[in-house]
């Protein structure tokens, strides 16, 4: 009962921030300068073309009703429709995420990976030159923006060493049929090695890219998390019995010093996300964020209405989950 009161209260949380920012990203997109319906006009539109279209999408009525109009459509799954591209935003905007969660789980399978060898090793060689040059290296790598990993990726591997596609999501000449657009998953499924090969070469630079700070940030949270851990009296009961330092690492330190780490994982992947927008454009991936500047470009504004709420709504059930899995895993608040 106390968790499910936790997640009740959890949610009407989420409910009020998704409405808090609807409200925000509603009123400033429309005070910001620029008429996106003179934006879809041929040169010498007359003043009816202007009024018919106004009254098309509705900017002929107040931002307090325009903003009703909308919010009571989001509520029956209804965003509108795309200035740019004449389409549903609901339906352009669910056909790219899939292609930006398969980019951000790729970069967070890496940043795990990464960071927490990083901070075994840091860990099993404490006090030594190996040590120091872990954090010398987590902290040049998090020092370096992710687009600016992104363009040194691409000179390297696309450019001085080409192994892996610098642009795009999948090469057009390979001959298969998508059911869904979670490609990555749907041709692991099929057993399509090919094609996962070929999504892999394009999608490993953008994911390293993203993938690199995040690392450098839980290879030093873990490993000062495993440094305390090691000083506490289990840990020496362990070595006691005659443990190697590396199972005492593996077995007793690491499951207890990772639920700080996890919080920080949860957090972290939700900025990840975010920097989906710019590295997806360095990349031109087809995904979320590559979409949401072409949307601020054109002042597609229901389109960009609909990413962000996406975003946003992405965010609080992430944070969400990582809550309540912390509560799970953590026995002093599960039996609080």
């Amino acid at each position: 009962m106390p968790l499910l009161r936790t997640v009740l209260l959890r949610l009407i949380g989420t409910a009020i921030t998704l409405f808090g920012v609807a409200v925000i990203v509603f009123v400033v997109i429309r005070v910001v300068p620029g008429n996106p319906i003179a934006m879809m006009l041929p040169p010498g539109a007359t003043e009816a073309d202007i009024a018919r279209l106004e009254a098309l999408y509705g900017f002929d009525k107040s931002i307090f009703e325009q903003f009703v109009i909308w919010l009571t459509g989001v509520v029956q799954g209804d965003f509108g429709t795309s200035i740019s591209a004449r389409q549903p935003v609901s339906h352009l905007v669910l056909n790219r995420l899939p292609a930006t969660l398969e980019l951000s789980m790729l970069a967070l399978t890496i940043a795990v990976l990464a960071g927490g060898s990083m901070a075994l090793l840091g860990t099993l060689y404490r006090d030594s030159k190996t040590e120091g040059l872990i954090d010398v290296t987590a902290g040049m790598a998090l020092s370096i923006p992710d687009f600016l990993w992104g363009l040194v990726l691409i000179l390297i591997f696309g450019v001085l060493w080409p192994v892996f596609h610098i642009s795009g999501r999948i090469s057009p000449s390979l001959n298969i049929d998508f059911t869904t657009n979670f490609y990555l998953i749907e041709a692991l499924v099929r057993l399509r090695f090919d094609v996962v090969g070929d999504l892999i070469a394009h999608m490993f630079m953008p994911a390293l890219a993203l993938g690199i700070p995040l690392a450098a940030i839980i290879s030093q949270l873990l490993k000062q998390s495993l440094k305390e851990t090691m000083h506490l009296d289990y840990v020496t009961l362990a070595r006691s019995k005659g443990y190697s330092e590396r199972n005492v690492i593996l077995r007793e330190a690491l499951p207890n010093a990772i639920l700080p780490t996890l919080t920080l994982v949860g957090v972290q992947f939700t900025f990840l996300i975010g920097g989906t927008v710019i590295i997806e454009r360095l990349f031109s991936y087809e995904g979320l964020g590559n979409m949401a500047i072409d949307a601020v470009i054109n002042r597609d504004l229901p389109l960009i209405q609909g990413i962000v709420i996406l975003f946003a709504l992405l965010f609080t059930l992430i944070n969400l989950a990582v809550d309540m899995l912390y509560t799970v895993l953590n026995p002093r608040l599960r039996h609080a």
